[in-house]
């Protein structure tokens, strides 16, 4: 039981979908996928029968119309089972999203509504091997050719990379324009010169593919800049904005899964002639990882909220507080519960090992916990300057 957020009757019908399916489809396959570390097709089909896909969509491009907050909802629940497989349709929204910022009409009406209707998966291409927490140091190029630009360079630990049709990518279209220099291409699966390198062989989050992009004389037709050139910069700190919510969700799904299975664990385990959740030790573990993911909750509907109210500018902030400090309580609880199951919280028997691997990729990407800080003591240093002016 968790605190009441006042969630409408709508947010209350995802949430209760999702459930469903992550309870009837995810959990009977969990370790398959994980295992054999394969991308989950069929879980993303029930995903699209059910319209989660475009929960986060507003309703004239085909989606839900909820926002960020729906997207919050659903993630959350996927993940409490299963935050690797629920990661096709976040890191979807991840790629979709500067679509929804700053695509034209006839962009957004071309791209949004085959991804709300879970026919096609996005995948966000920001990242390179030199270029990660400063993307101004990137080194994919886009060059103008008539009506098209030629990108060359490679993108790497893309989520979803491979299995997504629609990706949006950064490059830079002048690099003596330094951050400004920065431009954000539609780039589709199938393109000449865009190719797919690696797949990572990762800690955790096996069921999703990790991927390099490759982009080898690819000719993007000038329609497919979002926005103007120069302002792909904008449009991947407008992005994260709205993703960071996602990450922080992904995290607390996997942390009240952990929770959930530690306290039941407990309750059935017995030692020294007792149920060791009689034991005041384990108790005041349980009490401390249930008061930090509660915590965590209402941190990450508030700012999910804020985002949607649209009442700021920016939300940088706000954003980067939901995605440390939940993720943050992932490890602390999934480690916790761990902890409580004993040898067999270490064994694959029962699956907080598998939520602990899970859990650390939330610490680090779309921003490590140390950038994460960054980005909140700069907007503090910023709000104190303008109460001084």
């Amino acid at each position: 039981m968790v605190m009441d957020y006042m969630l409408s009757e709508e947010e209350k019908m995802m949430v209760e979908t999702a459930r469903t399916i992550a309870i009837e489809k995810m959990k009977p396959v969990r370790e398959y996928y994980d295992e054999k570390e394969e991308f989950p097709w069929e879980i993303v089909k029930e995903f699209a029968k059910s319209d989660l896909c475009g929960v986060y969509i507003p309703e004239e491009y085909g989606g839900f119309g909820k926002g960020i907050m729906g997207l919050v909802l659903v993630v959350e629940e996927l993940c409490k089972v299963d935050g690797a497989i629920a990661l096709a349709l976040a890191a979807t929204a991840l790629g979709a999203l500067p679509i929804l910022i700053a695509g034209s009409e006839e962009q957004k009406k071309k791209y949004l509504p085959d991804i709300a209707s879970g026919k096609k998966l996005a995948a966000f291409g920001l990242t390179e091997a030199n270029a990660g927490s400063d993307a101004t140091g990137m080194a994919t190029t886009a060059v103008k050719d008539g009506d098209y630009y030629v990108l060359n360079g490679t993108k790497c630990f893309i989520t979803n990379g491979g299995d997504a049709e629609t990706y949006t990518v950064f490059a830079k279209t002048n690099s003596a324009r330094g951050a400004r220099g920065i431009s954000c291409f539609i780039v589709e699966k199938g393109m000449s010169g865009f190719e797919f390198g690696k797949k990572e062989k990762k800690m955790g989050i096996k069921a999703s593919s990790t991927r390099e992009l490759i982009f080898n004389n690819c000719r993007v037709y000038k329609d497919q800049l979002l926005n103007k050139e120069g302002y792909g910069l904008m449009i991947a700190q407008a992005t994260l904005d709205r993703s960071r919510p996602g990450v922080a969700a992904q995290a607390l799904g996997i942390a009240t899964g952990a929770l959930d299975e530690a306290v039941d664990y407990a309750r059935k385990r017995v030692q020294s002639g007792q149920s060791i959740i009689s034991f005041q030790g384990i108790q005041h573990m349980l009490a401390d990882m249930a008061t930090e993911v509660e915590a965590a909750r209402a941190l990450l509907y508030a700012s999910a909220r804020m985002i949607d109210a649209g009442t700021v500018k920016r939300t940088s902030k706000e954003s980067a507080m939901a995605k440390l400090f939940c993720s943050e309580v992932a490890m602390n609880v999934t480690t916790n519960a761990v902890q409580i199951l004993g040898g067999y919280g270490y064994s694959r028997e029962y699956p907080v090992e598998k939520m602990m691997r899970d859990a650390k990729i939330t610490t680090l990407y779309e921003g490590t916990s140390q950038i994460q800080k960054n980005e909140i003591a700069l907007n503090l240093i910023k709000e104190s300057v303008a109460k001084t002016k």
